[in-house]
């Protein structure tokens, strides 16, 4: 049965469609949270598996309330991208922390880590900057940059031509690495 079929058996209060619906998503959302990873935009103090159960969480408390693929897709990325989000804040105040300094016998991977939550949470604020501007342009970043999703997917799950993708996605990018630059 496909996603769209379970939806609106889902919505017919079918309990057994509930349940498989949410285990093709599981494994929908593990693709967008392996790619994530590989794209190295997740910051190490998460991985994968955990990625994934507190996107799936996040997900199943909504009951499924999505009208359709694309719908999931674009709810999916904004639940990921808010934990990590989440995660590289915690560990930027814990950077900041109490004043005490932990002691660590990997400090060039202390560092390593410490940039790439710095990188998150400098690019969820431009991104949010961005969405003022232009909320397709922001959608575009996150199927591509944080779902992996390619040209044409991506407009495919927008109901966008693959060239306007490509023009927001390449102006999209300008923009945040001239924000990005300037931080």
């Amino acid at each position: 049965m496909q996603i769209e079929e379970l939806l609106t058996e889902m919505r017919a209060g079918n309990e057994s469609a509930r349940d498989e619906l949410l285990a093709i998503l599981y494994r929908d959302l593990k693709v967008l949270a392996r790619s994530q990873r590989f794209r190295g935009s997740a910051p190490d103090t998460i991985n994968t598996t955990a990625l994934v159960h507190e996107a799936y969480l996040k997900l199943a408390g909504s009951n499924g309330q999505y009208a359709d693929r694309a719908h999931f897709y674009r709810v999916a990325v904004r639940a990921m991208r808010q934990i990590l989000l989440d995660y590289a804040e915690r560990r930027s105040a814990a950077k900041r922390g109490s004043g005490l300094r932990p002691i660590t016998l990997e400090a060039d991977r202390d560092l390593v880590m410490n940039q790439k939550a710095e990188h998150v949470v400098a690019l969820d604020e431009a991104l949010r900057r961005l969405a003022e501007l232009s909320p397709r342009q922001v959608e575009i970043v996150e199927l591509r940059y944080f779902a992996g999703f390619t040209i044409d997917e991506t407009g495919d799950i927008m109901g966008l031509s693959a060239a306007t993708v490509s023009r927001d996605w390449t102006s999209a990018r300008a923009w945040l690495q001239r924000e990005l630059d300037q931080e």
